[in-house]
């Protein structure tokens, strides 16, 4: 991490409620998990056998926990994140000797955060306060207890795939999942901007993540062109293609990502948060589920107009290859007859 910078003023949201960064897919895909044939049951038998007092004590005993003497930049930068999200309790935050870029948010009832050593080498602090500012989002979102769910169904794969019939249920619970986690990521990005309040930041962290930190070698605009053209590409083969590369990725592309968050910049929302125009926590009691799953609709028909304009020109094309081929069969069939 680089060397201590003097402290930005950040604008403190009062009352903010998750549903203020959370994206609309997020929402859409929670609703769909919900509905799943079953997945009520799983999840509390799951709550009834994780023990989060192991959980801890697995990390208190073999990673740092971060406190005011132990990793202090990312001390402050939790405590600043959770004044600006108005947070109340924070989680316990630890470090993990890991070379990967990653960070995770789990736990049921009292979520935990583990940053990956290697993304604390990568990054300098603004760019940390982003990642920290990221899982808290989560952990406010209550994303912590459907991520630690999804970890415990990839471990028993293996076992439940001996088992008749098994395998294709837990193939559509864990599809559902993935699905709702890399959604899930693009709300916690945005509560990581706001954590942060510096758009660049954000766009850093995804550079370098890509990367490997190599941010002198990168050209923002390139960046983006290069997140458009994945996002935006035309040919049937690249959108199937996408959707098998991705079904059992928990997060989005680095590329994805920064595109995604720009748009929610460049929409104006993101000004708006910060102005004070953002749902209150004392309204999500009453906020309209109905509302909720509007956003959600629409947001999926935006991301996948492309790719449903691209089949539906497959199967119109085929409909009348296929009505051609019987036209001239039966035409070949009727001279034969005469």
């Amino acid at each position: 991490m680089a060397t201590k910078k003097p402290a930005k003023s950040r604008a403190h949201l009062p009352g903010i409620s998750s549903r203020a960064w959370e994206h609309p897919a997020d929402k859409g895909a929670l609703v769909a998990l919900r509905k799943l044939k079953g997945f009520d049951a799983l999840l509390k038998a799951f709550n009834a056998l994780i023990n989060e007092r192991q959980v801890r004590l697995i990390f208190l005993g073999s990673a740092v926990r971060v406190n005011e003497r132990q990793f202090p930049e990312l001390h402050r930068a939790l405590a600043d994140a959770g004044a600006v999200l108005d947070a109340g309790d924070l989680p316990e935050l630890y470090v993990v000797a890991d070379p990967t870029f990653n960070a995770r948010t789990i736990g049921m009832n009292q979520p935990i955060i583990v940053i990956n050593s290697g993304l604390v080498d990568l990054l300098d602090d603004d760019e940390m306060r982003f990642v920290v500012g990221h899982e808290l989002g989560h952990a406010l979102s209550g994303h912590a207890v459907y991520r630690t769910l999804l970890e415990r169904l990839l471990v028993l794969t293996g076992v439940l795939a001996a088992i008749p019939g098994g395998a294709l249920g837990l193939r559509v619970i864990l599809a559902a999942l993935m699905e709702w986690s890399r959604k899930a990521e693009l709300s916690a990005d945005r509560a990581g901007l706001l954590a942060t309040q510096d758009p660049a930041v954000a766009t850093r962290v995804h550079m370098k993540t890509a990367s490997g930190g190599h941010l002198d070698q990168l050209d923002i605009t390139s960046f983006f062109e290069q997140g458009a053209e994945y996002a935006d590409t035309e040919d049937l083969r690249d959108s199937v293609l996408k959707l098998l590369l991705t079904e059992r990725a928990s997060h989005p592309f680095a590329v994805v990502r920064a595109r995604e968050l720009r748009s929610w910049v460049d929409s104006g929302a993101y000004t708006a948060i910060l102005g004070g125009d953002y749902p209150r926590r004392e309204d999500d009691a009453t906020a309209p589920v109905s509302e909720a799953a509007q956003e959600a609709a629409a947001s999926y028909t935006e991301a996948f107009r492309r790719t449903q304009d691209a089949l539906g020109r497959l199967v119109h094309e085929a409909a009348g290859w296929v009505g051609a081929a019987k036209g001239w069969l039966d035409d070949m069939l009727r001279r034969d007859s005469e």
